[in-house]
């Protein structure tokens, strides 16, 4: 990489504060692509969460349940949309009477394979250095790479995968097999005396990392009632990010002892079985055994998430979305029909325009940003960034039934247009030269704010609403396969591109994407916040 890419002429004093920033990524360059284990759809790159946060946001939950069933609520309206009207415009639809079940512990146990998807994307960045040695490889690059990216080939596998082991099995026997790769994943990695059983190990936790990508979301947005489906959704994203803080922490005791790295692989082990357990005992989507004509089960499962006092309910939300439609689950080639053609796009671009907002490579970048206004700890760098996500995330979820998904994502892309242009012009302005790498810093921690607000939670939760029943496992799956490729391919390019354009221009072509996010999303995103997902179903995607 050139430094004049990001010298300006006849300034200095700027240069040198740039080739500072340029000689921060030389030294990032051998670990370009233990970087990219960080990357993943929740976005909680190297996050620093202490335990009351998550206790604080769970409390949280906790009591919206409490407020949602614990009281009498309002005969529920049934309202049939009027022509030309917006789909946030209908009446929500309102449970009645007392629940005396809880969705909490289901929630809970699902958001073990979260735990596993943060973990075993960042446990590799810091167990690699002394893996290579171990095997023989710490002078082959080109092979560390191989075992680090192995596990996004995984995920994109296994995105698609679960999508399909869903529809077929259901969501907690998939549950049940995604375990499997996990643990058999983990052991290969513990145990492995060569290259090719640690690259192996590594491809089968990346297809059980990308199952878990499709099921985690499908299953809570699935089984969570409509009033608080948005504040648990958001509980997935958090639980990714206390895996990859899990796999920070296992990691300090490295530098005292270079074999501890098997057992970091080791301990993930724990929560792959526990997850298998868990769902041993956990109730199926009651709409995926409607769908399958399981009646009786289907009420056996609302009777154990609401209580049996809402199984009348549910059932009559269940009935009403079926109603004239006795359509099997759509097959890959449905997904492109007139009928979802457009739901299904908007998913897929969902996940695209996230990953074109440039979340990793601003990440990834930010250490040697953070060195060029004298933070040189990564430690510290990845903990303020940590915290931007945390905080966001949390004031996130605390909005996403009241704000609403759409105005979330307006909200989260207009916020990372304004700190992209602010981190391009911290590099150009010579006005700004005095202050360029504290500016360079403020605009990245405002970026990952502003991502974490919206852009990084809402897509997960979004698409599993405004997917049809018969759809919505495999339109999931296509939209984290969109993912998992925009991931890659940015991550591969991204160095290349900084060498050849200059990291300001990068920075500005970033915020026009965003700025684009913003207009799609305007003309196509509806608004889902307080709907059933039948009532959604009905107004997107009518049975024909």
């Amino acid at each position: 990489m050139q430094a004049s890419t990001f010298t300006v002429k006849g300034n200095t004093a700027f240069g040198l504060q740039n080739r500072r920033i340029l000689q921060g990524v030389s030294d990032l360059r051998s670990r370009t692509l233990a970087g990219k284990s960080l990357r993943m759809t929740g976005s909680c790159f190297g996050v620093s969460m202490d335990s009351a946060s998550m206790g604080i946001e769970l409390g949280r939950a906790r009591r919206t349940v409490q407020s949602v069933f614990g009281s009498s609520a309002k005969a529920r309206s049934h309202r049939v949309r009027a022509a030309g009207e917006d789909i946030e415009d209908a009446a929500p639809l309102k449970v009645q009477g007392q629940s005396s079940g809880s969705v909490l512990p289901y929630v809970g146990v699902a958001c073990l394979a979260a735990i596993l998807f943060g973990y075993h994307l960042g446990v590799v960045n810091g167990a690699l250095e002394y893996l290579a040695k171990d095997l023989g490889i710490a002078e082959n690059t080109v092979i560390q790479g191989w075992i680090v990216s192995t596990v996004l080939a995984g995920a994109f596998v296994g995105s698609f995968t679960g999508g399909a082991l869903a529809d077929k099995f259901g969501r907690t026997k998939t549950f049940i097999l995604d375990a499997i790769p996990l643990s058999v994943g983990a052991f290969l990695c513990t145990t492995a005396q060569s290259v090719q059983a640690m690259i192996i190990g590594r491809l089968l936790t990346g297809i059980g990392i990308g199952i878990s990508s499709a099921i985690v979301p499908l299953y809570i947005s699935e089984i969570s009632p409509t009033e608080i489906r948005g504040t648990l959704g958001t509980v997935n994203q958090l639980f990714i990010c206390i895996g990859i803080l899990v796999a920070l922490v296992a990691g300090l005791p490295l530098s005292g002892n270079p074999s501890w790295w098997r057992t970091m692989f080791g301990l993930a082990l724990i929560p792959s079985v526990l997850l298998a357990i868990g769902m041993v005992f956990s109730p199926e989507s009651p709409r995926w055994l409607y769908q399958q004509g399981r009646i009786s089960e289907a009420e056996t499962s609302i009777k154990r998430l609401y209580g049996k006092e809402k199984v009348a309910e549910v059932m009559g939300d269940l009935e009403a979305s079926a109603q004239g439609s006795s359509e099997p689950d759509a097959g890959w080639l449905d997904l492109f029909s007139s009928r979802y053609r457009k739901v299904v796009s908007i998913g897929a671009a969902m996940f695209f325009l996230q990953q074109l907002a440039g979340i990793n490579a601003v990440v990834y970048y930010s250490t040697a940003v953070f060195r060029s206004a004298g933070i040189t700890s990564d430690v510290a760098a990845s903990a303020l960034v940590g915290a931007a996500n945390v905080f966001g995330t949390t004031v996130a979820s605390s909005l996403m039934d009241k704000q609403g998904r759409k105005s979330l994502l307006l909200i989260s892309y207009t916020g990372m247009a304004a700190s992209m242009m602010l981190l391009s012009l911290s590099f150009t302005w010579k006005v700004l030269t005095p202050y360029s790498g504290t500016l360079a810093v403020l605009g990245t921690v405002l970026y990952v704010l502003s991502f974490s607000l919206g852009a990084g939670p809402v897509p997960a939760l979004l698409l599993p609403e405004i997917f049809a029943s018969r759809i919505r496992a495999k339109a999931v799956a296509l939209s984290l396969g969109v993912h998992w490729i925009m991931n890659f391919f940015i991550g591969l390019y991204f160095l290349s591109i900084v060498t050849k354009f200059g990291i300001s221009t990068v920075y500005m072509g970033f915020a026009l994407s965003c700025l684009v996010a913003v207009v799609y999303i305007t003309g196509n995103v509806v608004e889902t916040k307080g709907r059933s997902l039948e009532e959604i179903e009905r107004e997107l995607s009518p049975a024909i």
